[in-house]
């Protein structure tokens, strides 16, 4: 709750300096916190049925969600939305974790398929990237079983979110080789990454407190030029180091890092814990090529599953198993 206030805070500070809108930033965090506290509550009382529950809320939405207008520019290859990917990829992770809690195998073989049809239905509707997260998420969570201590596999994950990142930055910075550059930015589409150009050159013109909340839009010449009325720079960490400086963009590297440690620390077995943070970290990787995090129902879903992840289960089913975990990290 704390680091959680502390962007909030540092929001309304850059608002305050900058002007711009800070509701966007303070919805999520809200969202954000209302997710988890549900997920705590519900992990506990419920540990396979709110999972299940919520990987099956969370693919109705990826299939209600509206589409981006057609011939949008940002479209390709990232299927209509990052929105849709994401909740796509948190389904997946929550009905493998219900799997994982599940103590007959009948529920459990059910819950496997329901993720399986989840990256079907990803297919489906057109959704690349959401294809490819949930096939990762689906064999990372069978990884899992086999990966003893989760630290290890934590620790992963971790350096898997800051290479995308770093890569990222490194695209925008123009310092990649020309050939690497040349392949990325056809898959990433060239708007996109003037996007990320401009998104940059405010970092560098205002590094401490950015331009303020909201803001992007207005001072971008990409987005000047576009006929699309999207204002967003289609990157998370460039988004908020270009609004909120660089320290927002070190705040939401931190909030990543706090999931991960609550993970760790998480007496839910250990391949319920990778799984989630297997899902968070395919959502992190699709918020820093898209713009995933400013939809509530996304970061509504992403505190949900860290709760889950990390309740205390009142049944008696997963003692043994949390407490040959808590020796082995």
């Amino acid at each position: 709750m704390l680091m959680l206030g502390v962007c909030a805070a540092w929001s309304l500070i850059t608002a305050a300096a900058r002007g711009g809108r800070p509701e966007g930033v303070l919805l999520a965090v809200l969202a954000v916190a209302a997710g988890y506290a549900a997920g705590r509550i519900c992990g506990a009382l419920l540990p396979v049925v709110a999972p299940s529950a919520g990987a099956l809320a969370g693919l109705g939405l990826a299939a209600i969600t509206p589409h981006t207008t057609a011939g949008s520019p940002l479209i390709s290859p990232f299927g209509h939305t990052g929105a849709t990917a994401a909740l796509l990829a948190l389904s997946t992770g929550a009905a493998c974790c219900a799997a994982w809690a599940a103590r007959s195998p009948g529920p459990r073989l059910a819950l496997r398929l329901l993720a399986c049809g989840i990256a079907v239905t990803a297919a489906a509707l057109g959704s690349t990237t959401g294809f490819a997260a949930c096939a990762g998420v689906l064999l990372c969570s069978l990884a899992a079983a086999r990966m003893r201590p989760r630290g290890l596999g934590l620790a992963g994950l971790a350096l898997a979110t800051a290479l995308v990142t770093a890569t990222i930055w490194a695209i925008a910075e123009d310092v990649l080789p020309a050939g690497l550059t040349d392949s990325l930015e056809g898959q990433l589409t060239p708007h996109r990454v003037l996007l990320w150009h401009d998104a940059l050159g405010l970092v560098h013109d205002e590094p401490l407190l950015g331009t303020g909340p909201g803001r992007f839009g207005e001072l971008s010449p990409t987005v000047a030029q576009a006929l699309s009325a999207d204002d967003r720079p289609h990157s998370a960490p460039l988004q908020l180091a270009a609004e909120q400086g660089l320290v927002g963009a070190a705040l939401l590297a931190a909030v990543f890092g706090w999931v991960l440690y609550v993970l760790w620390r998480s007496p839910r077995s250990t391949p319920v814990v990778l799984t989630a943070g297997a899902a968070l970290t395919a959502l992190a990787a699709i918020a820093a090529v898209g713009n995933a995090l400013s939809f509530t129902t996304v970061t509504a879903g992403a505190g949900l599953l860290a709760g889950i992840a990390t309740a205390r289960p009142l049944t008696d089913g997963e003692d043994g198993v949390a407490a040959q975990d808590l020796d082995d990290r």
